[in-house]
Parts: structure tokens; sequence; C-alpha cells
């Protein structure tokens, strides 16, 4: 089942998480595709191929050829609907609108799913974690009988990252380790918290592990499930889905994805992947368009009434995201150009980043490349330039 009513142009042309930060918390080559466009036409009517280039074709172009990812996919909606798809890459040709590992935009999914619950008052945001998972949240680390569902969405909660505590750098070592989501929380259970719940924000994962346990814990159903049947199901998301556990690999198109731990290594193939580790943190995998099609369905309130999605929508700084970037529950504002917001995520996973986001009158675009900024540079400064440059792609489809 497709998106309804919805026209598609595709174009491909040579030249695709985790926190989504200016800086990548975590760590794959750099884009010959194709160029072939055609109308989906309405049932009945006849389909008439044809060629056009994108204007964003040129950035992706840029990212691939001049930044040096090994290539892009990028999906744009416009507010009557059309869909672009677009391609870029020096690897060989890329799947059009593939599926890729989406990273922390995972996030947003997750709070969408707690505020379902709220609504329907299975959930108070201002109650304590500890309502639905006594004990869960002990030590230095933080109290669940502190800390509010509300918190922990929106990464006020002062639990440390547990991402910085595998024992190991080398995401080669990590790609077949699977981790139960309650083996994530005893990776960060030991370390101090960064403040007192409601104090300050600072980016954490291991917030929304405790997120996804208590949308299980609530309603008595996996968290897989949960996304399918009250997300990508409803919205005829057929490219959306959590892995399996233990699932290492992609189901349909998709491109590969690379990674290296430094610029003057080879590229490594690293498409296969156990993302149990990024788990409601950052498993999801989905195709940009589809990405695109939530962002917009959940700014439209097709999955969030009102009252609660304002909630989500309630934001407070978050300076270390990207410039004028705030952050609600799983749901991230920043300005562009013209002043008009732009609502999204991100996300950052070993093999792809993914940046973009939607506006209120249903505009939306996905970038995605196949390897993180800091594999594509070769020092720091490098990668929050490669980084920016997939932002300014991202900001100038909106131009």
């Amino acid at each position: 089942m497709g998106t309804p009513n919805r026209r598609r142009q595709e174009t491909a042309v040579t030249t695709t998480l985790a926190a989504p930060s200016r800086r990548s918390v975590l760590s794959a080559l750099g884009g010959a595709a194709l160029t072939a466009g055609a109308v989906a036409a309405a049932p009945g009517a006849t389909a008439t191929p044809r060629r056009r280039r994108h204007p964003l074709q040129e950035h992706l172009d840029h990212l691939v050829h001049d930044v040096g990812f090994p290539s892009a996919l990028a999906s744009v909606r416009d507010p009557d609907g059309r869909v672009d798809d677009l391609t870029a890459s020096s690897v060989g040709p890329v799947p059009v609108d593939g599926r890729v590992r989406v990273g922390s935009n995972t996030k947003t999914y997750v709070a969408t799913v707690v505020l379902q619950l709220v609504d329907e008052g299975l959930v108070d945001l201002d109650e304590p974690v500890e309502a639905h998972l006594p004990g869960l949240l002990r030590g230095p680390a933080g109290d669940g009988r502190e800390i509010t569902v509300r918190q922990v969405l929106q990464h006020t909660a002062g639990l440390p990252n547990y991402t910085g505590s595998f024992g190991t750098t080398d995401w080669f070592e990590l790609r077949e380790r699977y981790y139960e989501p309650r083996q994530l929380l005893d990776l960060a259970a030991d370390q101090p918290a960064t403040a007192a719940p409601g104090q300050e924000w600072a980016y954490s994962n291991t917030g929304y592990v405790v997120a996804g346990l208590l949308a299980q814990r609530v309603t008595g159903r996996p968290l897989a499930e949960l996304v399918r049947t009250r997300i990508a199901g409803p919205l005829g998301l057929c490219e959306t889905f959590f892995p399996h556990p233990g699932e290492q690999g992609f189901r349909g198109e998709h491109p590969s994805a690379f990674h290296r731990d430094s610029a003057t290594q080879p590229w490594r193939d690293i498409t296969l992947l156990d993302p149990s580790w990024g788990w409601a943190a950052g498993a999801l995998v989905a195709t940009p368009s589809e990405l695109n099609r939530f962002t917009v369905a959940l700014l439209s309130g097709e999955l969030v009434p009102g009252e609660q999605l304002e909630q989500m929508r309630t934001t407070v700084p978050s300076p270390d995201l990207w410039e004028g970037a705030r952050y609600g529950l799983g749901l991230s504002s920043s300005p562009l150009p013209d002043g008009t917001l732009l609502w999204g995520h991100g996300g950052d996973i070993p093999g792809f980043e993914t940046r973009g986001g939607a506006t209120e009158d249903g505009r939306a675009v996905t970038i995605a490349v196949t390897a993180l900024p800091n594999a594509v540079a070769a020092d720091e400064e490098g990668a929050l330039a490669a980084a920016n440059a997939v932002l300014d792609a991202v900001r100038a489809a909106f131009a």
C-alpha cells in the first residue's frame, strides 16, 4: 500500500541515528548515479515519463563529489503532496527512495506512541517514571522516583548517555553484538547524572530506552508492534519497520552504507549491522519519503490530537544541536532563513546520517547520506563542515 493521492517525480543523478548533534557522536564513502524520471499517475491514467533536473540535485552532487559522502538520497514534498525523489552516488546506482537506518529520528516515533498513551489517559507527562517502571532507575545515574515522563522525552532528566560506555569505539566490533534494552541502561547505571532532573537540557539516548520500556509496560506489547500498529499501519508506511531482535539486514531496496575510523583509511561496508544498541533511541528503518510522510502527518494532527501535539512542540533551548535549535518532546525545531520553523529530528548511526523536517504548510524534505560526517573528514573541523553541508542542503530545499 502506498501513500494515497501522491504523484511522484523520481530523479536520480550521478551523485544517502545516535544523537543528531553538529558533532556526530557516532561515526562511512563519496558519489555517479543515473537519471530517470517518471510521474506516477492516478489509477486509470497514463503515466508520462519525462526528465527534469530538480534544484536540489546540485546540492546532492556537492555532498558526494565535493564533500565526499559515498552517496545521497533525498525526498522532497511540496504543499500539494507532490513528491520528488533524488539520488547521487560515486559507488554505483542507488535505489530511489531506498530504505535507510534513520537513527535518532526513531525518538520522534517513540515519543508519538507515548503521547498517544497520554491522550488515552494511560500515562501522565508529569508523573514519575517510577509509576510505571518501579525500581528501574536507581543510583548515581538518576532516580525514577524523581524523574518525570516529560523530562525523559525532553532530555531534561539528567540521565547520562549510555552510548559512550560500550568499551570500544570500533563499530565493526559492535556490529554483530546484540543488546537487550536493560543492558543498555546498565551501561549508564554507574555514571553520574548530568544534572538534577529538570535543571538543564542534555541529549541522552538513555532516556529513550526508558521511554520505550515504559510504552511496553503500559500496553503489554513490544515496541516494534506499537510503532507498526499505531503509526506505520494507519499511515500506510509500508517501508518503515523496527528490526526484529538480531536482525542485521534490510528488507527491500536500500543503498550500501560505509564507515571508517579515519579519513586516511579505506572505506568498509557496514550495511549489515545489529542496531539493538540503538533500540528505542535509534534502531528504526524507513525511506526518506516515508519519514517525510510521518512528520507531515504528525504536524497535521493525524497521529496525536492538538493538545498533545502542543506538548510535543513546547520547546526548550538545545544548544548542543545546531544554531537556533530547540527541543520539545521527541521533536526539535529550527528556523529556516525566512523565519519559518522546520520541525523534525535527525539521526546518526554508523553508515548513515539523516537530516530534514517539515513545515506546518505541508512541505517536507529528508536527506540521507551513506556515511557519518566524522568518517568522511580528516579532522573535527572537517566533520563539522560535512555535517553543516547536509544541513545547508536541507535548507536549500525550502528556499
